[in-house]
């Protein structure tokens, strides 16, 4: 049927143009839902417009029917009356209503049938609608995890370059140690050799002198006594 091959093809293409341009699934997600409960409308529409063709089918079909046994029924009763002509008028007009019957019937058939495969498209549509909404959250519960992990990857990134950074300043200590170590080693060996005797010499002279000065403060002071 054409309606219904054209509402597949206006929903299959607008979920395929929105997959092959998806930059957010999220947005995406929800666009294509978005889209579909658009096309839901549409179907609605149309549903409800072939179901009303449908009754206006059936009841034009009724109708013929029902003027079929009329005309039987009168060609009965201008037989009963005696008037041959009228009953035969009245079953040549119940030839064409048999032959318009028939044409009714199968527009009515297909009306019908037109009517079911819109129920069913309808029904369908509602029930992946209904399964899609279900899926997002599914959907958009995985993509959070997603982006945690993207984040964490990236952390792991930042610690390795941390790392990294923290060697390096380790090899740099151990350069500006070492530098310091050559420096004070290198002025070590600037003073020259120490002389030991200068400073044993120094030790007695200074003790020489202390005692000379104490003798001098003790012959003072017995002289202030006499």
């Amino acid at each position: 049927m054409g309606i219904l091959n054209r509402f597949k093809e206006i929903m299959s293409s607008n979920i395929n143009a929105l997959l092959d341009k998806a930059e957010d699934p999220e947005k995406m997600i929800d666009q294509i839902l978005r889209n579909l409960n658009s096309d839901l409308g549409k179907v609605k529409a149309e549903t409800a417009s072939i179901m009303a063709e449908e009754q206006r089918a059936k009841r034009e079909l009724g109708e013929c029917q029902e003027d079929i046994k009329k005309m039987e029924n009168y060609a009965v009763k201008a037989l009963e009356a005696g008037n041959e002509d009228d009953a035969r008028k009245f079953l040549e007009r119940k030839a064409d209503l048999t032959d318009k019957e028939k044409g009714l019937e199968e527009a009515y058939n297909l009306a019908k049938s037109n009517a079911e495969h819109m129920r069913q498209m309808h029904d369908k549509l509602i029930s992946d609608i209904n399964e899609l909404e279900a899926r997002r959250s599914m959907l958009k519960g995985k993509m959070s995890v997603a982006k945690t992990q993207e984040r964490i990857n990236k952390m792991g990134s930042s610690v390795v370059d941390a790392n990294r950074s923290i060697s390096a300043f380790d090899r740099m200590e151990d350069k500006v140690n070492r530098a310091l170590d050559e420096a004070n080693a290198m002025a070590e060996l600037n003073k020259g050799p120490k002389d030991d005797i200068k400073d044993l010499a120094a030790k007695y002279e200074s003790k020489d002198s202390d005692i000379e000065d104490e003798l001098a403060a003790l012959k003072e002071k017995i002289k202030n006594k006499e």
